[in-house]
């Protein structure tokens, strides 16, 4: 017996009834030998960590706060790996599988653009002007960097579990109470990572926006940080806490309806108080702006999308889906610095 089809053994007997085990996995698009030492998830984390080359830009990717001067800000990849922490910890208290979980918690947001979601949304904009039938979405946009961009156009071939996690992350601004209602959309490991995404981003971008002054303790509703928690800590441990209380042994994730209202209050304080700012708001033009111009740039000069990808697609639709592509994958600091290559003068002479 390998050690893989002891792991799997071990798997079949300590873990939940409603938990995916590998050795039953839907599988890879390819197929593939079985590795002797790890299981098929656990393939697929070691891929993103070592061959997903977007997974490493996502430290020079913004969270909330675009190109900050403060050190300890979050990142689009310090993130990620709050979200990882998160869910690992629901998954072992529910007895799921934690490396399934791990693997779709480090893969969620490789799809991200610069910018943060200001920059998503201003590449959207910018591909429906060249392609009216497309559009973009990180979380679409991330199954295809593992699926198809990755390893120059081979991807990483994950199991299915894993991608459709990917793919099936992201909530938009729904409310907790909506998600979990739904239930889960295929594992229920993937229902965790959604969750705890939403738990990590109300926390630290709280946290984030408390340290930058951008707000002040004072601004906090009461009553809420009374629900909660006064601090960070707390907070996380009050919603983490009432999620494995109330899913033990269950096929769904649950919360207490007061916890849920909680976070969901919180969630809502933050987009009208804090992603809503002028100051944030102003960014976004700007951010818009960058992106939009980029994308024209390489639309409109041959020269520019040859320096850029190599090659010049023999159609508007091929070309606008190659130019979406290139700009997503651009961290902050490259998609300025190109922005400034190609619409600030040169200084020439030095």
């Amino acid at each position: 017996m390998t050690i893989r089809e002891r792991l799997q053994e071990i798997e079949r007997e300590s873990l939940s009834p409603h938990a995916a085990l590998s050795a039953v996995s839907a599988g890879r698009h390819l197929a593939e030998p079985p590795c002797p030492v790890r299981t098929a998830y656990q393939r697929d984390r070691d891929r993103i960590i070592h061959l997903c080359r977007a997974f490493r830009r996502l430290a020079h990717k913004t969270q909330v706060f675009i190109s900050p001067r403060e050190d300890h800000l979050r990142t689009r990849l310090s993130h990620t790996l709050e979200v990882s922490q998160i869910a690992r910890t629901i998954a072992k208290a529910l007895r799921l599988n934690e490396d399934l979980t791990e693997a779709i918690a480090l893969g969620h947001d490789v799809g991200h653009t610069p910018f943060g979601h200001s920059g998503e949304a201003a590449l959207d904009e910018a591909y429906r002007r060249y392609d009216p039938q497309g559009s973009f979405k990180h979380q679409e946009h991330g199954l295809r960097v593992v699926d198809h961009l990755e390893r120059d156009g081979a991807g990483l071939n994950l199991t299915w579990e894993t991608r459709q996690g990917i793919v099936q992350h992201s909530k938009g601004q729904a409310d907790l109470a909506e998600v979990l209602a739904a239930g889960p959309q295929s594992t229920l490991e993937a229902l965790v990572v959604s969750v705890a995404d939403r738990v990590a981003y109300v926390n630290h971008d709280l946290d984030d926006c408390l340290r930058a002054g951008l707000l002040e303790p004072r601004d906090l509703p009461a009553g809420l940080m009374d629900r909660l928690g006064q601090d960070h800590s707390a907070r996380v441990g009050t919603m983490v806490e009432d999620i494995i209380a109330h899913s033990v042994d269950s096929p769904r994730l649950a919360m207490s309806d007061g916890v849920v209202e909680a976070a969901d209050e919180l969630k809502t304080f933050l987009f009208e108080g804090v992603y809503d700012r002028e100051e944030l708001v102003e960014d976004r033009e700007k951010v818009r702006g960058i992106i939009g111009s980029l994308f024209g740039v390489y639309m409109d000069n041959d020269a520019a999308l040859i320096e850029a990808c190599e090659r010049v697609p023999d159609n508007a639709r091929a070309r606008s889906r190659l130019v979406c592509d290139y700009i997503a994958g651009m961290t902050d600091r490259f998609a300025a610095d190109q922005y400034v290559k190609h619409f600030l003068p040169s200084n020439f002479p030095t």
